[in-house]
């Protein structure tokens, strides 16, 4: 499953389901899609969800600079690195007042 969050101010964000889900729990959500975040909710929701991706990510850093990282699956992406788009969307709907819509999209 793919996920879409859409808002006016900015171009749509697609990830895979089991993140967007992920970061929707983040920001203190409900797993569900289709779904909505109004206007007002945004700016909180944005907060929630950097301070979840900073704790998972110095969780991340801890683990790799312990040297408990497999090499051999290859480079993984960081949890920052996949958060960024849907940062900026809320970012841009949190400074444009815009509702933030998510819905599934076909595989």
């Amino acid at each position: 499953m793919l996920v879409t969050f859409s808002c006016d101010s900015h171009v749509n964000i697609t990830m895979f389901g089991d993140v967007a889900v992920h970061f929707l729990t983040m920001m203190g959500l409900s797993e569900r899609v289709p779904g909505r975040l109004r206007a007002e909710s945004v700016k909180d929701s944005l907060a929630r969800l950097k301070r979840g991706v900073a704790e998972e990510q110095e969780v991340a850093d801890a683990v790799e600079s312990e040297g408990d990282v497999d090499d051999d699956d290859g480079e993984e992406v960081s949890v920052s690195t996949r958060a960024l788009p849907l940062i900026d969307l809320l970012t841009s709907a949190a400074a444009h007042g815009d509702d933030v819509m998510w819905e599934k999209r076909g595989w």
